[in-house]
C-alpha cells in the first residue's frame, strides 16, 4: 500500500517537473520570439540594397574661381549576374563564403568556430560573417544605424529575411554591387572602371582576384597605393581557387606571374586649361581620400586650388609656340643630309627604319609609330610659384597631355647644368667668401668618382680662359672653370648639397667635383621653389597647389598650409640675389631685356648640359619664381647652341612679360635688408677698396667680408714736394 502510495506520489511530481519545465521552456520560447519580434520591427526595407546616391561631380578651381577641371566616374550602372565572370564570382566565394550555396544566411559551423576560439583565447577573430551578413551589414552601414550587439543581431535577422527574399545567384550580385573597394569606390563595375578601365566582363581572372583579396582590407591591399600588398592577396586568391579546383596548375602559375597593373581614369576634359595641374591635384588627394573617407569621384566635393587661369593661359600660348619653333630647328638637323645626327640616334636606340624612312616621316610623308614619335619630340616645362605665398600659379608638364602625362614639372629629374651654381655661389657666400673672391680662369681636372677613374677637363661655354676673375664675373659669363675651381679650392662639395637640402632639394646628389657643373639631376619644382628663397630672404616655402577642400554642402573637410622654415641669412641671400641680378642684366639672361623687352627686377640662372640635352632658365622677380627646362625625354641632344640662353630664357621672358602686361602689376624692386649688408666701392681692377683714381664699383658685401685695403695700383698722387726757403 505504501509502495503503490509512493509510485503515485512520484508520478505527480515527475508530471509536475515537466509541467514547470513546460512553463518555463514555454516562457523561454515566447519570450525569445518576442524579442526577435521587437528586434524585427523596423528593419531596413530591403529595397535599399538597390538603391544608390547619385554621383555628384568634383570640381577643381582655381584661384581665379574658374573650374579647372572635373572628376567623376564614368558609368554607375548596376550589372547583372550574366555579367559577372564566372572566376570573379568562384574567387570571392573561395576566399570569403566556401559554405555559401549551402547555409540559410548564417554560416553556422564557421561562426561556432569563431566563438569557440575567441573564448580560448581571449581575442577576437574576424571572418565569421557571411556574404549575407555582410550585405546585410553594408545595408545598415549606409543608413546610418550604430555599431551594437543588437544591430549585430538585426543584421542576423535581416540577412535571413534576404535568403528567404533574394535566390543565392541575386544575393551574390546585390552583394556585388554594392560592396567597397577602396578609395571611395562601391561596386564591382565601379572598381572595374577604376582600376582597370574595363566593364565588368572583360576583367580577368588576375584582375579579379586583386579585387577579392581587396576587400579583406581595401586600403591596406590598394593596388594604388600598395602594390607589393596587392600582389600577396591576389596570390592567395589564386592559390584559393586552385585549391578548390577551380583552376588547375598551369593557370595558377601563369596568373600569379603577372605584374600588377592599374588604370588611372582619364577625366580631363578637352580643352582644359591645366590638364597637368589637374592631374597633380588628382594624384595629391588620392593619397588621402582614405583618411578623409571621401571619394573623389562620387561626392561632389569642391577643391580650391591656387592655380590661376589666366598665368596658365599665357603658359600654355608661350610654350605652344616657342615649342613648335624648337622642334622645327631639331627636324631641319634631323633632315640634313650633311649630318650624320640621325644616323648615330637610329644606331644607338636600336631604330629598326632607315634613315630614309625616318626622314620622310619627320617630313609626315609616311607615318611615324608612336614609340619614334616620343624618341624624336622636343619637350618642355614651365612652373610658376608666387614668391610670396609658394603657391603653384602656373603649370606646364609637357607638350601634349593626351599623348603623355607624364608631368616634367613635378615627377621629371633631368641635369640643371650651370642653374646648379646658384647653390654651389650661395654655399661660398654663406662660407664668408666675398663676391669680389677671384680664381684664376685657368684649365681644371675632374676626378669622375670613387669607381671611375676618368678624368674630366670642363671647358667654358664660349672656350675662354683668362686670369684671376671674380666670383661676380664666373657667375654673370657662366664660367664653368670659376665653377669648378670653387668647389675645388674654396669649399667642399658636402657643404653646397648641404646647402641645396636646405633650399628644398631632394633627388640624390653626389658629393663630387663636377657637382659644381650640375652634373646631378633635380626636379624642376624643387628648383623654383629654392630660386623663390632669393627674394624671400632667406624663407623657403614648400609649392602648395591645393588651398582647401570641400564637401557638397560647402563645409570645411581640411585647408592646406605649406611648410615653411628659414633656410639661409637674410644678408646671404640678398648677396646671392644681387649675383643673380648681374646674369638677369648683363650675363647670360640678358636676352630677357633686349630681345623680349622685359625691364622689371629679376634674376635668374641658365643652365646647359653636356651635348646640349637639357636647356633651362630659372629665375625670379618679386611676385613670381619661373623654372622653364627644354629637352627630348630621350636625352638625345637639341643640338649645337642649343643652350639655355636660347631656348630656356625666351620662353621665361615671354611668359613673365605677357603676365605682368596683362595683369598690370607695378614695378618693384627687391628688398635690401640693410641690417645685414654692407655696400662699398671696390676698384674695378683689384678688388679693393676704391680711391678717386680707380674707376669705382658698387660692391655689396655680408657684415665684416668687406675689403679693408686700398687700391694700391691706382695708387693715391704724390703731393708736391714742400719747398723751404
Amino acid at each position: 500500500m505504501r509502495k503503490q502510495f509512493k509510485a503515485r506520489s512520484s508520478r505527480k511530481q515527475f508530471k509536475q517537473r515537466i509541467y514547470i519545465a513546460a512553463i518555463i521552456s514555454l516562457t523561454v520560447v515566447i519570450g525569445v520570439i518576442s524579442w526577435l519580434f521587437i528586434l524585427a520591427q523596423d528593419l531596413p526595407s530591403l529595397d535599399e540594397l538597390e538603391r544608390y546616391d547619385p554621383d555628384l561631380i568634383t570640381r577643381i578651381v582655381s584661384v581665379d574661381d574658374e573650374v579647372i577641371q572635373e572628376l567623376f566616374t564614368t558609368q554607375r550602372t548596376l550589372v547583372k549576374s550574366n555579367e559577372i565572370p564566372p572566376h570573379v564570382k568562384k574567387a570571392l566565394i573561395v576566399t570569403e563564403d566556401q559554405r555559401f550555396y549551402s547555409h540559410w544566411g548564417m554560416n553556422f559551423f564557421r561562426t561556432a568556430y569563431n566563438i569557440t576560439l575567441n573564448a580560448l583565447t581571449g581575442e577576437i577573430h574576424g571572418g565569421a560573417s557571411s556574404l549575407t551578413q555582410q550585405l546585410a551589414r553594408s545595408l545598415y552601414a549606409r543608413i546610418g544605424f550604430k555599431q551594437t550587439y543588437t544591430r549585430k543581431l538585426r543584421e542576423l535577422i535581416t540577412a535571413i529575411q534576404i535568403e528567404h527574399t533574394f535566390t543565392k545567384e541575386e544575393i551574390l550580385t546585390m552583394y556585388l554591387n554594392t560592396v567597397y573597394f577602396g578609395h571611395g569606390t562601391y561596386g564591382l563595375q565601379a572598381a572595374a572602371s577604376k582600376y582597370f578601365n574595363k566593364r565588368v566582363e572583360n576583367i580577368t581572372l588576375d584582375e579579379g582576384a586583386i579585387l577579392v583579396g581587396m576587400l579583406r582590407s581595401p586600403a591596406y591591399y590598394s593596388p594604388i597605393t600598395h602594390p607589393d600588398r596587392s600582389k600577396h592577396i591576389r596570390n592567395v586568391v589564386i592559390n584559393n581557387m586552385f585549391r578548390e579546383k577551380a583552376i588547375n596548375a598551369v593557370e595558377r602559375n601563369y596568373f600569379k606571374s603577372l605584374p600588377i597593373k592599374t588604370y588611372e581614369p582619364d577625366s580631363i576634359e578637352a580643352g582644359n586649361v591645366a590638364p597637368y595641374f589637374g592631374e597633380y591635384v588628382r594624384r595629391q588627394l588620392e593619397k588621402e581620400d582614405e583618411e578623409l573617407g571621401v571619394d573623389l569621384y562620387r561626392d561632389g566635393l569642391t577643391i580650391y586650388t591656387s592655380l590661376d587661369t589666366r598665368m596658365q593661359t599665357i603658359a600654355n600660348e608661350v610654350v605652344s609656340k616657342e615649342l613648335e619653333r624648337v622642334q622645327t630647328l631639331f627636324d631641319v638637323r634631323m633632315l640634313d643630309e650633311n649630318s650624320k645626327a640621325l644616323s648615330e640616334i637610329i644606331e644607338k636606340h636600336n631604330i629598326e627604319f632607315t634613315v630614309d624612312s625616318v626622314r620622310l616621316m619627320i617630313m609626315d610623308s609616311i607615318p611615324m609609330p608612336n614609340q619614334l614619335e616620343q624618341l624624336l619630340t622636343v619637350q618642355a616645362q614651365l612652373i610658376s610659384l608666387d614668391v610670396e605665398t609658394g603657391q603653384i600659379r602656373a603649370m606646364v608638364g609637357g607638350k601634349d597631355f593626351k599623348k603623355s602625362k607624364w608631368n616634367r614639372s613635378t615627377q621629371m629629374i633631368r641635369q640643371p647644368g650651370s642653374s646648379f651654381k646658384a647653390f654651389l655661389y650661395t654655399a661660398a657666400i654663406d662660407n664668408g667668401y666675398p663676391v669680389t673672391t677671384t680664381l684664376l680662369n685657368q684649365p681644371v681636372v675632374i676626378k669622375m668618382g670613387t669607381n671611375d677613374s676618368t678624368d674630366w677637363r670642363p671647358k667654358n661655354y664660349d672656350l675662354s680662359m683668362g686670369g684671376e676673375t671674380t666670383i661676380r664675373e664666373g657667375i654673370r659669363r657662366s664660367l664653368n672653370l670659376i665653377a669648378v675651381r670653387t668647389i675645388q679650392e674654396l669649399i667642399a662639395p658636402a657643404a653646397v648639397v648641404e646647402k641645396a637640402r636646405a633650399m628644398g632639394i631632394t633627388a640624390r646628389l653626389y658629393p663630387g667635383d663636377a657637382l659644381a657643373l650640375g652634373a646631378s639631376a633635380v626636379r624642376p619644382l624643387e628648383m623654383a621653389a629654392a630660386y623663390a628663397v632669393y627674394p624671400r630672404l632667406g624663407i623657403w616655402i614648400e609649392p602648395l597647389g591645393i588651398l582647401s577642400l570641400q564637401d557638397r554642402f560647402g563645409g570645411v573637410l581640411r585647408n592646406y598650409t605649406p611648410d615653411r622654415k628659414e633656410v639661409l641669412g637674410r644678408g646671404t641671400s640678398y648677396v646671392m640675389l644681387s649675383l643673380l641680378e648681374t646674369v638677369a642684366n648683363l650675363g647670360t639672361g640678358a636676352g630677357a631685356r633686349w630681345r623680349f623687352g622685359f625691364q622689371e627686377p629679376s634674376g635668374g640662372k641658365t643652365g646647359t648640359t653636356t651635348g646640349f640635352t637639357d636647356a633651362w632658365y630659372v629665375g625670379f622677380t618679386t611676385r613670381l619664381s619661373t623654372a622653364v627646362w627644354v629637352g627630348l625625354d630621350s636625352g638625345i641632344s637639341l643640338g649645337p647652341g642649343m643652350a639655355g640662353s636660347a631656348l630656356g630664357v625666351p620662353i621665361w621672358a615671354q611668359y613673365m612679360k605677357a603676365v605682368y602686361d596683362s595683369l598690370e602689376w607695378e614695378r618693384e624692386e627687391f628688398v635690401i635688408p640693410e641690417e645685414s649688408v654692407v655696400f662699398t666701392n671696390v676698384c674695378s681692377e683689384t678688388q679693393k677698396l676704391a680711391t678717386e683714381y680707380c674707376t669705382p664699383l658698387r660692391e655689396v658685401f655680408l657684415p665684416g667680408t668687406a675689403p679693408t685695403q686700398s687700391c694700391d695700383v691706382h695708387g693715391i698722387r704724390k703731393k708736391p714736394a714742400i719747398i723751404d726757403f
